[in-house]
């Protein structure tokens, strides 16, 4: 089988990853025949010199400016004409039966929309898909290997989103829910993609794919940056797919933790060490939701022309398991 008819693009999006995408890429080697894309966001460490002289010769989309990992999958989402489009980190390591395991879960059920994989790292796992919080949060589920012993046999294991880390998408679901919400740049773009699939109809499995993840080696969890992305792709992604009561109760709750912590700290109350609960980057996260407000809203109408389930039904199943 040659790359013109292989049923799987992945696509791997790196940004200065010259000291480990090249373990990234062995890997891809090892995979069921596949055309392998790699979109480089405008890196100046070596990488694109790098992904020259690498024996896998992918392809590279390389951009002129840094769009994030939305925006790079985004950008390469046209160039995507096989019936599977699968999403990779540029520091995931995926075992050797990965895109094999993935595309027989999505041959199994065309209903199915997304398929996620089992990650890990050297101190334990990571997640194996994204489940949804009552607040609304897209936090990592993890299970034992038993809980998906029957994937194997077909029978597949429902999960509320992917993890955007290692999974492959059926192109044309993607294609039918909008795409890639490019300007989140990074993180929750897998959440808000699984929600949009799930108000559709379609399906999400986890599955027994598995995946080495060097959780973080190319952004910087914790970081004032991260926290920034993190809060305000939550509260976009709620005004675009939640119904319209929760969306609006996380939104004045995020507005009325901003506008408590000041007093908090006068009563000499705890108040949490971490950039997300700093008044100013909360107060820059409010800015930028309320500019985008108009697109946002003009969006949650797009998907509520595309919605086979109604957003209640969606919040009610999922929210909080």
């Amino acid at each position: 089988m040659t790359v013109e008819q292989a049923r799987s693009t992945i696509v791997v999006v790196t940004w200065r990853g010259a000291e480990h995408i090249g373990a990234c890429l062995d890997a891809l080697a090892r995979q069921r025949n596949h055309r392998l894309v790699v979109v480089d966001n405008a890196s100046d460490d070596g990488t694109s010199e790098l992904l020259a002289r690498h024996p896998s010769a992918p392809e590279v989309l390389r951009l002129p400016r840094n769009l994030g990992y939305a925006g790079g999958l985004a950008a390469a989402f046209p160039l995507v004409r096989t019936p599977y489009f699968g999403w990779l980190n540029d520091d995931a390591a995926p075992a050797p039966d990965w895109l094999a395991t993935l595309e027989d879960s999505l041959d199994r059920d065309p209903s199915v929309g997304a398929a996620t994989s089992r990650m890990w790292n050297r101190r334990g796992p990571l997640s194996q898909g994204v489940r949804l919080t009552c607040t609304g949060h897209g936090a990592d589920t993890v299970a034992e290997d038993s809980t998906v012993a029957a994937d194997n046999a077909g029978t597949g294991d429902e999960v509320f989103g992917f993890c955007g880390g290692a999974a492959l998408l059926r192109t044309s679901a993607l294609s039918a829910v909008d795409g890639i919400p490019a300007d989140y740049f990074c993180y929750y773009e897998d959440t808000d993609t699984s929600w949009r699939l799930r108000l559709a109809g379609y399906g999400i499995t986890r599955t027994t794919a598995g995946c080495e993840h060097s959780h973080g080696c190319s952004s910087a969890p914790g970081s004032a940056r991260f926290h920034r992305w993190n809060e305000r792709n939550r509260l976009l992604t709620l005004l675009r797919c939640a119904p319209v009561e929760i969306a609006l109760r996380e939104l004045l709750r995020f507005g009325a933790i901003t506008l408590a912590l000041p007093w908090r700290g006068l009563r000499q109350r705890s108040v949490p060490d971490a950039a997300n609960f700093r008044v100013p980057l909360r107060l820059g996260v409010l800015a930028e939701v309320a500019a985008r407000a108009p697109t946002t809203l003009r969006q949650r109408r797009r998907i509520t022309e595309a919605c086979a389930v109604d957003r209640r039904r969606v919040w009610r199943s999922w929210a909080g398991k």
